[in-house]
């Protein structure tokens, strides 16, 4: 049953953190381009998208939480591991969902923080090589 579970974790958050490349690939795309030059674009574009899955996966997986299910507990029915019910199932599905969003929404954060810095110091540096062309 814990196999099960780690099985269909694991598919919930790829298709989380496919949803979540989809959604972001055209402004990751946008914004790279305006940073880098188009050929290192691309090579950056798609590591980031690796990254979303990646850290996506890992934070909607929680491989250390299935321990309860194995591990001797005290429950109510006395010192056991604690029961799979269909509850705990959607509980877990929920945990899935909601770690692997928080996950993805934390590196989407940095890269546009940083993103955010390189358009501007970009622009800066545009605004100061036309100045300076231009003497009036």
């Amino acid at each position: 049953m814990i196999a099960a579970l780690l099985v269909t974790t694991f598919v919930i958050a790829f298709v989380v953190a496919s949803i979540v490349v989809l959604i972001f690939s055209k402004p990751i795309d946008g914004i790279l381009k305006q940073v880098v030059p188009p050929d290192l674009s691309y090579a950056w574009a798609r590591y980031l998208r690796f990254a979303i899955y990646v850290v996506g996966i890992g934070g909607g997986v929680q491989v250390w939480s299935f321990e309860k299910y194995l591990n001797q507990q005290e429950t109510a029915k006395g010192l056991g591991p604690i029961e799979l019910t269909a509850d705990r199932w959607m509980l877990e599905i929920y945990n899935t969902v909601i770690g692997t969003l928080q996950s993805t929404a934390m590196i989407l954060l940095v890269f546009f923080v940083f993103a955010l810095i390189a358009v501007v110091i970009v622009r800066v540096f545009e605004n100061r090589g036309g100045k300076t062309g231009n003497p009036k």
